[in-house]
C-alpha cells in the first residue's frame, strides 16, 4: 500500500504561484511513477505531469512551460510547481501512484484545492 496526502493548494491571483506537496509513504520502494491530476468543478479528470524514477518527466500540452514536477527523495515528496496561473486552472489537484505499468497507478491523494481569481 501507498498513502499519499496532497498540501499546498489555495487562492491565488492570475499570474501568480504555488507549489503543491505529496508526501508518500508505505511501500514506497514499488512505486515506478508518480502523476498529477486535475479536475475542475463540471470536467473530468484530467492528467498534468508524470515523473519516473529515473526523474524523467512528461507534461500535458495544456502546460506550456508554466508547471514543473519535480521529487525530493530524502522527503518523500513530489512536488508541483505552479507559474503564470490562469483562472482555467482552478482545480482540485491530486496525486497518484503508480507501482506497475498502469496509468493511472491505483494510489490517489485527497486532492488539494487551488483557486485562481482574474
Amino acid at each position: 500500500q501507498v498513502q499519499l496526502v496532497e498540501s499546498g493548494g489555495g487562492l491565488v491571483q492570475a499570474g501568480g504561484s504555488l507549489r503543491l506537496s505529496c508526501l508518500y509513504s508505505g511501500s514506497i520502494l514499488r512505486i515506478t511513477t508518480m502523476r498529477w491530476y486535475r479536475q475542475a468543478p463540471g470536467k473530468q479528470r484530467e492528467w498534468v505531469g508524470i515523473i519516473t524514477n529515473a526523474g524523467l518527466t512528461t507534461y500535458a500540452a495544456f502546460v506550456k512551460g508554466r508547471f514543473t514536477i519535480s521529487r525530493d527523495g530524502a522527503k518523500n515528496t513530489v512536488y508541483l510547481e505552479l507559474n503564470s496561473l490562469k483562472p482555467e486552472d482552478t482545480a482540485v489537484y491530486y496525486c497518484n501512484a503508480a507501482v506497475s505499468n498502469k496509468s493511472p497507478g491505483d494510489y490517489w491523494g485527497q486532492g488539494t484545492q487551488v483557486t485562481v481569481s482574474s
